[in-house]
């Protein structure tokens, strides 16, 4: 098989790809048990780390909630002096292109960082030693500040399925629409903002972008969080100013915040051994990845068992296969990444393992979710007897996805409220009851059917049909906008 590489090396979190780091962790030793005993309990505690690793949303739920409630009261602590700190930021400020000159709010989130935050600072300390050289290299090769790496801590604390309540996703917390405009595909199997290659690739395409827009690596980072037309809005609204901290008054409450945290963030990393923080006193092994273009759909339980590789390690790699599924399809190929110890026994054993896979899949009770690619973005409005349930079964989606594309806190719907959602196929939505329309034919039982072909437009089909307009298409097919796909089957009324 022939492998294309995109190596890079890293540290996995807590020393979890190697059984001989088990060893230092501290476990209760209960009476008389044995060293065989004690090994399997430090290999559990091992393993209930990386589950917390994989899929706890704590610390990146703590994180978030403290940018967005930031308060800027002065904080008692000693151990940094004003003037050590107004020193250190003046060299910050003198070797980076960001406007790190003192003030006292910056001061406040800094020692408020330094003083509650010590655990959660050394957890990302210990995640960044996988991530950084990775965004390091990316952002190097996009001539951007190596220092924007620290942004990704603030975004999501470095957790690659991170997800807020409004449904940015990712370790840069890309929006559907944004991370689509950037080439980031979501589908139902794959969601590349989960992709920490790809989606690091894709913010600084869009940091670049919103430089060139702003000029200004502060105001392109207030940007980033709150969109550029919110920027543009606080700095008019501010009388013209085009400094971040004269115009932090009149941007969302979020992303007064945001600069503030980014700094500070920017800060402890930079003197982590300033102020003793401490990484796992063991050292776990480096590695390097290396990724091979899978043939046929797999599992990754099946690549785990067959190559002898713990499943956790290929889904800590692997964050972007949602089903934990890698599918294939005729026009896209997707990469499995491997330690790199394990390519040769994947590539040695690859004849069994499609095998074995396609068996597995083949031999399921519950066939698996067709693949479709989440492309039609559809602003529905909430009609009276509409419920969540309801509207995500029309439309093919999960009631939880609604709610994160939404910002919905509860399931209450209001009549008249519109609904961001996005669907495999506008034209799946059929109300149950639909409502009578005048431009509907009234023999509805008399309907014939048009093949929609590569090159047909809603226009152009209208144009070859007789007494046909486009609106009747889209009323006739519950089609909410003019977007077709060859093989889709429009009803013609007579």
């Amino acid at each position: 098989m022939k492998c294309r590489l995109f190596l890079f090396l890293g540290v996995l979190n807590f020393g979890l790809l190697q059984a001989q780091n088990a060893d230092s962790l501290t476990v209760e030793t209960p009476p008389a048990i044995d060293s065989v005993q004690l090994r399997i309990l430090k290999v559990e505690k091992l393993e209930e780390r990386w589950r917390s690793e994989l899929y706890s949303n704590t610390l990146y739920d703590t994180l978030t909630n403290a940018v967005s409630s930031q308060t800027y009261e002065a904080v008692y602590y000693p151990e940094l002096p004003t003037d050590t700190l107004k020193k250190r930021l003046a060299l910050l400020d003198a070797k980076t292109p960001f406007n790190i000159g003192y003030n006292p709010s910056l001061e406040s989130v800094i020692k408020g960082y330094l003083k509650n935050r010590k655990q959660s600072t050394e957890t990302l300390l210990s995640r960044s030693h996988y991530y950084f050289p990775m965004f390091e290299a990316v952002l190097d090769k996009h001539n951007l500040p190596l220092e924007l790496k620290y942004l990704a801590v603030v975004e999501s604390a470095l957790k690659p399925r991170a997800k807020s309540r409004v449904g940015a996703t990712g370790l840069w917390q890309f929006m559907f629409a944004t991370g689509k405009q950037y080439g980031l595909e979501v589908s139902s199997y794959v969601d590349e903002r989960c992709d920490p290659l790809r989606s690091t690739n894709a913010a600084a395409e869009y940091l670049a972008a919103l430089y060139k827009i702003f000029g200004d690596w502060d105001l392109a980072l207030a940007a980033y969080n709150s969109g550029p037309g919110n920027v543009t809005k606080a700095i008019r609204r501010s009388g013209g100013y085009q400094n971040y901290w004269n115009i932090r008054p009149f941007l969302p409450r979020e992303t007064a915040g945001y600069l503030p945290a980014f700094l500070a963030t920017l800060y402890l990393f930079e003197y982590a051994d300033a102020h003793g923080f401490q990484v796992e006193q063991n050292q776990p092994a480096m590695i390097a990845t290396d990724t091979v273009h899978v043939k046929q759909m797999i599992a990754l339980d099946q690549v785990a068992e067959l190559t002898d590789t713990k499943i956790e390690v290929l889904q800590y790699l692997n964050p972007s296969y949602k089903l934990d599924i890698i599918p294939v399809l005729t026009h896209k190929s997707y990469a499995l990444r491997l330690p790199l110890a394990k390519v040769g026994d994947f590539i040695q054993n690859e004849t069994q393992i499609y095998a074995t896979a396609k068996a597995e899949f083949e031999a399921r009770e519950k066939p698996l979710p067709q693949f479709f690619e989440i492309d039609s973005k559809i602003r529905y409005s909430v009609k009276s007897g509409d419920y969540l349930g309801k509207i995500a079964r029309n439309f093919r989606v999960r009631v939880s996805q609604i709610k994160q594309w939404n910002g919905l806190r509860t399931n209450d719907l209001k009549i008249g409220q519109r609904l961001t959602i996005y669907s495999r196929n506008p034209t799946a939505y059929t109300p149950s009851k639909p409502r009578p329309s005048a431009k509907r034919s009234k023999n509805t039982t008399n309907k014939s059917t048009y093949l929609v072909k590569p090159g047909d437009s809603l226009w152009s089909i209208s144009n070859k049909l007789t007494g046909i307009s486009l609106q009747n298409l889209k009323d006739w097919n519950d089609i909410w906008d003019s977007h077709l796909k060859p093989g889709m089957m429009l009803i013609i009324s007579n």
